[in-house]
């Protein structure tokens, strides 16, 4: 099961989000981040292949303060695709012209 893990410090990493659930077996531990500037955005996920466990572990770590921050923990949700924009129409940028003019 993909755990969604949100609040969390900006000071966590992949290591530190491991040790969240350290007392739990955990396959992959991902912090997502800016891909800019590579700070992290607040949020990552957790995987375990033990639905029993996660579930476990989403009732005991969520709203669990860290660094004084509550954590929101929940199963993940499948990613909604988003619609592509054309940038060239009018109606799809909200009646502005982004079109440049020289």
């Amino acid at each position: 099961m993909k755990i969604y893990v949100g609040n969390l410090p900006f000071s966590v990493d992949h290591e530190g989000l491991k040790k969240i659930f350290s007392g739990f077996t955990v396959d992959e531990a991902t912090i997502i981040s800016d891909k800019y500037s590579g700070r992290s955005k607040g949020f990552g996920f957790v995987t375990m292949a033990d639905d029993a466990a996660a579930k476990k572990a989403i009732s005991e770590l969520n709203d669990k303060e860290i660094e004084g921050r509550k954590l929101k923990v929940n199963e993940a949700k499948p990613m909604e695709e988003r619609p592509k924009r054309d940038f060239n129409n009018r109606d799809n940028n909200r009646g502005r012209d982004t079109r440049r003019r020289y």
